[in-house]
């Protein structure tokens, strides 16, 4: 399984923008997609998940009601399009894939076996 990321950026608070995840090397019907980001300092946290069955999604507090995460089974893609940035949105922001992670779990960066590489979003004040 390989993960691609892209997109990302500099942006000013308020603004948006959307990082893609383009996955290769499976099915991926039983795997949940998830972003993490990491800032330096700071340990790697949960941002959103998306169960590539069914659909369901998980969201970290801080980005509930302005991050919306989808996926494109046409492209084998997990999209995050992140609305209303802030300056403490700036991380690396990586994709991760993990089968059979359950609902309960997909907060865990444990739980994912595969991982992109990481792309940079800044947001200015």
């Amino acid at each position: 399984v390989q993960l691609q990321a892209s997109g990302g950026g500099l942006v000013q608070a308020g603004g948006s923008l959307r990082v893609s995840c383009t996955a290769s090397g499976d099915t991926f019907r039983g795997y949940v997609m998830g972003w993490f980001r990491q800032s330096p300092g700071k340990d790697r946290e949960f941002v959103a998940a998306i169960r590539w069955s069914g659909g369901h999604t998980s969201y970290e507090d801080s980005v509930k009601g302005r991050f919306t995460i989808s996926r494109d089974n046409g492209k084998n893609a997990v999209n995050l399009q992140m609305n209303s940035l802030k300056p403490e949105d700036t991380a690396v922001y990586y994709c991760a894939a993990g089968r059979g992670v359950i609902l309960s779990n997909m907060h865990n960066n444990q739980a994912y076996t595969y991982w992109g590489q990481g792309t940079q979003v800044t947001v200015s004040s």
